[in-house]
């Protein structure tokens, strides 16, 4: 049996849809396929037991017959961190339980897939990084970048040392745009190769897997709309209205695929935002309506407006949740990453050398 543990630098680069995505091509090669995610850091509640979507999407795709408990052994909520911070976690004990777990799951498995922490870091505190758990199970590593500018590359070596050039198979780049996808090419992947670095794959960005539509957005916040303007745009980031109108219109002017949070007493944020194109929503904190003026250039501009309550500081919290989150993780977005990583990446390099373990027996005989 093979072992893949998938990581990634930061948190939020698709790792997850990534880890899934493989799973399912493996399964159309005939390959039986197993998962488990050691630390779970998709955290429902800080306390507790915690509702992970990520092992219960992977159970559904990829048709696993095993218990929660199982699939995410360690619930990596602030609590347990303040415990082990406390000495109240014993690390080789969690090593033994995570190992225990992965030999029930495994048993009778062509290939493993193991998806990562938030970050390579992720569990340090408990001898427990994904580079830990790579050598714990024996796996070999997929590193997920994002790449935006040349200093990226910082993240991306400094992961490749911790992980170790003797169990890294490779790294993916995700979520490339455009604007950097040739110099990705051309010349990272090169320079990362010419230090042994395999670059398995560029992945694009796709427009309807980087954000939330307003509506969706409106949707997991409660939010009422005080317009009528449809709501099919993308948000991708967040700009908080905090100062005043010139500097606003400044700020807002310089984002793209932004939604504006402010309050609803702040007019002239308000109208700041509606002189932007990057803003293609507002939303309004604190129960307070706009004023008419704003509502009625609002839909002529066609931006929706929408009300929420809560603080901005709150409001903002919940909204960056959902957009790192809330699309990353559903079936339409494994199967759309399945296709990309078909069409980009070299997914014979990480799953294509593993027989079925039918094929094995019937060379065997």
């Amino acid at each position: 049996m093979n072992t893949v543990l998938v990581t990634s630098t930061g948190e939020s680069t698709g790792k997850t849809a990534i880890t899934l995505a493989l799973g399912l091509l493996a399964k159309e090669r005939g390959l039986d396929v197993g998962y488990m995610k050691p630390k779970g850091t998709r955290l429902q509640s800080s306390v507790g037991k915690t509702l992970d979507e990520d092992p219960m999407l992977a159970r559904e795709l990829l048709d696993i017959d095993a218990e929660m408990h199982q699939l995410e052994p360690v619930v990596y909520s602030p609590t347990f961190i303040q415990g082990a911070i406390r000495g109240k976690e014993n690390n080789e004990e969690l090593s033994e339980v995570i190992s225990h777990h992965f030999e029930d799951i495994s048993a009778g498995k062509d290939l493993m897939f193991i998806e990562g922490g938030g970050s390579y870091r992720t569990g340090g505190i408990v001898d427990l990084t994904d580079a830990d758990i790579a050598e714990l199970l024996d796996a070999e590593v997929v590193l997920v970048a994002d790449y935006k500018q040349p200093s990226d590359l910082d993240d991306v070596v400094a992961a490749i040392e911790d992980i170790g050039s003797d169990r890294l198979t490779g790294v993916v780049f995700n979520r490339v745009s455009d604007a950097v996808y040739d110099e990705l090419e051309t010349e990272v992947a090169p320079f990362l190769e010419a230090r042994g670095v395999p670059v398995l794959g560029v992945v694009p960005t796709e427009k309807d897997l980087a954000g939330v539509t307003v509506q969706e957005l409106a949707d997991e916040l409660g939010a009422e709309f005080a317009t009528d303007a449809p709501t099919d745009a993308f948000v991708e980031r967040f700009l908080v209205g905090a100062m005043g109108g010139d500097a606003a219109l400044r700020y807002f002017r310089r984002t793209k695929n932004a939604a504006v949070i402010t309050g609803g007493d702040r007019a002239n944020i308000q109208r700041a935002a509606l002189e932007a194109p990057g803003v293609k929503c507002i939303i309004l904190t604190g129960g307070h309506r706009p004023v008419g003026a704003v509502i009625g250039k609002a839909e002529q501009k066609g931006v929706p407006v929408m009300l929420v309550n809560g603080d901005t500081l709150s409001v903002t919290d919940r909204a960056e949740d959902i957009v790192s989150t809330g699309r990353t993780r559903d079936e339409r977005t494994v199967e759309r990453m399945r296709t990309l990583l078909y069409e980009h990446a070299d997914t014979d390099a990480i799953i294509g050398g593993i027989a079925p373990s039918g094929d094995a027996d019937e060379d065997d005989e």
